[in-house]
């Protein structure tokens, strides 16, 4: 079996690459920021210097992830980004092999997609590792048992469903709501409600510091942004309790998706999901009441993962260094 140095996560909100012996080496968003020319568009930014451009450009210049919920339908600029990337952690084209993680579902299509992005940068060989397996790994849970384990990854673009025993995915959903899409709904329920005009980096930092799923949250927050109406600045302070208006739908719908996969479930199945805890990660698994709201709305119990935001890329790095681990999912997969 071939030798991999890589372990590759490129996500909707961020990417991250681990390489065999010294870890986890880079975390960058997952952006380009292009501006249109005569001959197409001229690239102008990339990774986090392109997130530090968002709402700071000029109108024609666009800001986008070319992967999102891991489809990578923008080959070309796909292919750009990981390049840059793997140019800052001693790759070596044509040499060096790599796991790269993928949501679970993908069609033949979008994994040839992916592939071909591979083959596109240099990667010697490459090997698609669901995200959610390596989840598991991460977290310590054995993934090569017939105990069988749940995984519901909230991310940037998605969140990723799996159920998973002897190192295989027996069921598997992806949805798409993510922590950009919830940015979005806040933005648009500010200026609808309020009249008051913010931009999606201010979105998320809303998310992040007020968000919350409690009905008795007294969380605000003061910030500017633009009156709809007069078209001038002004100060407005945002109230959980509203904002929550904003995000419960999303959380709703999530709750839906996991209730619908485990009702397709065995009993016996479901008897180890309750066992060992449906295991919560990603970045919008850190929203302030969540794991209480599922509680509440799901009645299956969960747990929070041990490091939400890396637990998967650094699963993948494991995998470099258990050759037999690897091995015995690459069979099944």
């Amino acid at each position: 079996m071939k030798k991999f140095k890589f372990a590759i996560e490129m996500g909707g909100s961020s990417t991250c690459i681990y390489v065999k012996g010294e870890g986890l080496a880079l975390k960058e968003a997952t952006l380009i920021a292009a501006e249109p020319t005569d001959d197409g568009y001229k690239v102008i930014a990339l990774g986090n210097d392109a997130k530090k451009l968002v709402g700071k450009t000029k109108e024609n210049v666009e800001i986008f992830t070319p992967c999102a919920s891991g489809e990578h339908s923008h080959f070309e600029y796909s292919v750009v980004l990981l390049k840059h990337f793997l140019g800052k952690v001693g790759f070596r084209a044509h040499e060096d092999n790599a796991l790269f993680v993928v949501p679970c579902g993908l069609t033949a299509r979008e994994k040839e997609n992916i592939l071909n992005v591979c083959d596109a940068v240099g990667l010697a060989s490459v090997v698609l590792i669901p995200s959610v397996l390596c989840s598991c790994v991460g977290e310590g849970r054995n993934i090569d048992s017939s105990k069988v384990n749940m995984i519901v990854d909230i991310g940037g673009t998605a969140t990723e469903i799996g159920v998973i025993n002897m190192s295989s995915i027996i069921k598997g959903a992806t949805v798409g709501i993510g922590g950009k899409s919830i940015d979005a709904s806040i933005v648009n329920f500010l200026a609808y409600t309020q009249d008051f005009v913010i931009g999606l980096p201010t979105a998320e930092m809303l998310k992040n510091e007020v968000g919350s799923l409690y009905t008795n949250e007294t969380l605000n927050m003061e910030i500017t942004g633009v009156d709809a109406k007069t078209k001038t600045p002004k100060s407005v302070v945002i109230l959980s309790s509203d904002l929550r208006k904003a995000i419960e739908p999303f959380y709703s719908e999530i709750v839906r998706a996991i209730d619908t996969t485990i009702n397709t479930l065995a009993p016996e199945i479901v008897a180890d999901i309750i066992n060992n805890k449906i295991l919560l990660l990603g970045g919008c698994a850190k929203l302030q009441g969540l794991e209480n709201y599922l509680k509440q709305h799901l009645g299956y119990p969960v747990e929070m993962s041990q490091d939400v935001d890396n637990v998967t890329i650094l699963g993948a790095g494991k995998l470099l260094s258990d050759q037999q681990l690897l091995e015995s999912i690459i069979k099944k997969l």
